[in-house]
């Protein structure tokens, strides 16, 4: 039924959770995992107070600390995705960077899946609750390309 399955992960238990999730459909429909991962992209800090040589300094830095970011998330997806592997799960990553509600939906526009497996962040009680969504999520839900599953973080 579900052939391929996205799950947006934030790098966060909750996504962790939504990802048990998807293995556990994966696992009767012999259905591909696709992890999508987004790092947001950092604001270069300003530097119109210091020198040029001390601008140029904090540029290489943060540059060199986005690089840094983004390798790590990669490693934590692929540790994430060799795991779910050893256990005969059919699961690739992919790690973009931008915003994350503009990746995702654009991914979601570009490439087909049979569902979308995610977790919610937003914490309300009550009515609330049912009615809100947080911004990703609700985008997402909004696209009506597939059957989202989400899930309470």
């Amino acid at each position: 039924m579900y052939k391929k399955i996205l799950v947006p992960h934030a790098g966060t238990s909750a996504g962790d959770k939504a990802l048990k999730h998807a293995v556990h459909i994966a696992k009767y429909d012999s259905s591909e995992i696709l992890i999508l991962h987004v790092v947001e992209s950092l604001q270069r800090p300003p530097t119109f107070a210091l020198s040029g040589t001390e601008s140029k300094a904090l540029v290489r830095e943060f540059k060199k600390a986005a690089k840094q970011s983004l390798i790590n998330r990669k490693k934590e997806m692929e540790r994430k995705t060799e795991f779910y592997k050893s256990k005969n799960v059919n699961i690739k990553y992919k790690v973009m960077t931008g915003y994350a509600d503009e990746v995702i939906t654009k991914y979601i526009k570009n490439h087909h899946f049979d569902l979308i497996v995610m977790a919610k962040r937003k914490k309300l009680s009550g009515i609330k609750r049912l009615l809100s969504l947080g911004s990703v999520s609700r985008k997402i839900v909004e696209i009506g390309k597939c059957p989202v599953l989400l899930l309470d973080s």
